[in-house]
């Protein structure tokens, strides 16, 4: 996890990344609708296939969220969902906790060695209260780690300007952000994580296309993946993303009516699809240290 010691501000990192000044688009992927679509098809059947690899051992199939906790025993692996949707059959050092994050956290008296947690944009309400939650449960010298987004799609040659996936980012951030939900913290974890009081904060930012419509290049340098795989994974998100994120907000929050959310959520995916559109988002790694 080590990165090249820029610093943007004291204690904080910024782990660069071959990123071009623009992402370089393939045209010969995308030159051809039917071709694109074919490519895509090759790339989601072969996504597909490895997302259901498990691991077959004397006829029975186990699933791989056992294998982190076989890899390191000696480890006690505590997982949270405000759901009891958890496995019951699992490894003697995992075990599951239901509750809401965003509330006071139990504490047992045994602080954590590393908390991680990953896109919880859309879904909570206080990051800052969050990371200051994590920093009084994490040791002294122990980690933690944040994933996110800034979720406000963009293209960098103009190819969104006016689509309805445009439109759909229009009304659906604005929408959580009335409800009171940061649709963008991914930019801002750097500062609430020094707010909280860690060092040693380090910071990866990497530009994730919504299709395979980048040159191979880009994903070798940034993701040492040899096919557009990253692109394709984030179709297969969308395909059900898009519909499921603005239902609830936009007819909770702005009075829209479900059939004109179905009409903006298709139209969304409609263009993301479309090779001639070339979306992509911020990701944003963020890990820091408490002090001993």
């Amino acid at each position: 996890m080590a990165g090249s010691a820029a610093e943007s501000q004291p204690g904080a990192q910024n782990d660069h990344h071959a990123h071009p000044a623009t992402i370089e688009v393939d045209a010969q992927a995308t030159e051809n609708d039917s071709s694109y679509g074919r490519e895509l098809s090759t790339y989601t059947a072969s996504l597909t296939s490895s997302a259901l690899a498990y691991r077959h051992e004397n006829g029975r199939r186990y699933h791989a969220y056992r294998d982190g906790t076989d890899e390191y025993p000696s480890a006690e692996v505590i997982g949270n969902d405000l759901s009891p949707i958890q496995p019951t059959m699992v490894p003697p050092n995992l075990r599951f906790l239901v509750d809401d994050i965003e509330a006071e956290w139990v504490d047992d008296g045994t602080p954590y060695d590393f908390i991680h947690a990953r896109y919880l944009c859309y879904s909570i309400k206080d990051f800052k209260k969050l990371l200051k939650q994590c920093y009084k449960h994490t040791k002294p010298g122990g980690w933690v780690e944040f994933q996110d987004w800034d979720a406000l799609a963009r293209s960098e040659d103009g190819s969104m300007k006016g689509t309805a996936l445009e439109k759909y980012y229009e009304a659906c951030i604005p929408a959580f952000e009335k409800a009171g939900y940061p649709t963008r913290p991914g930019p801002h974890l750097e500062e609430w994580f020094r707010e909280a009081g860690f060092v040693d904060i380090h910071v990866q930012k990497y530009r994730v296309p919504g299709g395979p419509w980048p040159k191979d290049q880009y994903y070798m340098a940034n993701f040492q993946l040899p096919q557009k795989n990253i692109g394709t994974w984030m179709l297969l998100n969308l395909e059900s993303a898009y519909r499921a994120a603005a239902m609830a907000v936009l007819t909770r929050f702005e009075s829209w009516k479900p059939e004109e959310v179905e009409v903006l959520a298709a139209g969304a995916l409609r263009d993301i699809k479309n090779p001639k559109i070339h979306a992509l988002a911020d990701f944003y790694v963020v890990y820091g240290r408490k002090p001993e």
